[in-house]
């Protein structure tokens, strides 16, 4: 299908005035209130589990909703978008990562932006209730990775049950956004994202004494060191390169086979070219690329208003208000 040329996206507020305005006064500041959870926690095949937080409002179409990097349900993205789906006929489940739900998760691995064998049990968790039939996938940041990984891993098997996906700020390809953090310019966003994780890695290492030397910790001082002492271990990979080659989104766009847009901000400061599929999507009879030329990182703001553009826009695409597929 076509890139969507024309964004409707207006552009933020005039005290907005750079990407980088746009990615980190929402995510400080943005409240969204007046949603109200109910948890589920299920198990995994190793003994773990995943705490899922519903809003269910008795209607057949449901979202499933993945948040991003150290984020969780609480999130204002996944809020905003909880309340807006709601109100418009969707019952919505938002769903936490391991470790990401307030409670540390119990055995030694944590989450990344691969992790769709997660995204999967609980989509199957779903369809054992025998209630929607239609299903609806959605991903912000990270959790648009995840997403994105599972309907090409499934292409041939989606069930019938799920419709359509949108996500948004999504690193579609993990070694151009991880380079992004080596950027002075984005110095802010790596001691954010490393603090949350050094701090997550000190109770984990409290569950597993053995686990690792905590000393390690006080050595890193960007993600490459991250991603090579403890993400690619801890999961399985060979090194930082393997883990980033490994599980990228991109790997398997080429065979998503539902309708899935992809929203991606051209001044999105933690997403490198490669984050943008253009010659894929231009020839892809399921992928649409919308590019905006403001918004930030899950930002997206628009003046005056409860909802950001961005969750409005996954809205209008999902909902087929605009019978573009």
């Amino acid at each position: 299908m076509p890139i969507i040329l024309n964004s409707s996206y207006s552009g933020p507020p005039p005290h907005l005035f750079n990407g980088h305005w746009e990615t980190i006064v929402p995510s400080l500041f943005r409240k969204v209130e007046g949603v109200k959870y109910e948890r589920e926690r299920i198990y995994t095949p190793d003994e773990d589990f995943l705490d899922l937080d519903w809003s269910r409002q008795g209607f057949s179409k449901l979202l499933i909703i993945s948040h991003g990097l150290e984020g969780s349900s609480q999130r204002h993205y996944v809020l905003g978008l909880v309340k807006l789906f709601n109100r418009y006929g969707y019952d919505v489940l938002a769903w936490n990562n391991r470790s990401c739900s307030g409670e540390m998760n119990t055995t030694p691995r944590l989450y990344h932006h691969g992790s769709s064998d997660d995204l999967q049990l609980v989509i199957d968790n779903v369809l054992k209730l025998n209630y929607y039939n239609s299903i609806f996938l959605s991903g912000i940041s990270m959790g648009g990775a995840q997403t994105l990984k599972y309907l090409g891993e499934n292409a041939l098997s989606i069930p019938k049950e799920i419709k359509a996906a949108a996500v948004y700020s999504t690193p579609c390809n993990l070694p151009s956004s991880a380079a992004t953090l080596k950027l002075r310019t984005n110095a802010f966003y790596k001691k954010r994202f490393l603090g949350k994780l050094k701090i997550k890695l000190a109770s984990k290492v409290n569950q597993f004494p053995d686990l690792l030397d905590l000393t390690i910790l006080e050595k890193i001082k960007d993600f490459d060191a991250f991603d090579n002492l403890i993400t690619a271990p801890l999961h399985g990979f060979k090194d930082a390169v393997d883990f980033y080659a490994s599980v990228s989104a991109d790997n398997w766009l080429a065979a998503i086979s539902i309708p899935t847009l992809i929203v991606n901000a051209l001044n999105d400061p933690l997403l490198g070219e490669a984050c943008y599929p253009k010659t894929l999507a231009a020839d892809h009879e399921y992928l649409y690329l919308e590019m905006p030329a403001r918004g930030g990182h899950t930002g997206f703001t628009l003046k005056g208003q409860k909802y950001t553009w961005a969750e409005t826009r996954l809205l209008e695409f999902l909902n087929n208000d605009d019978q573009i597929w």
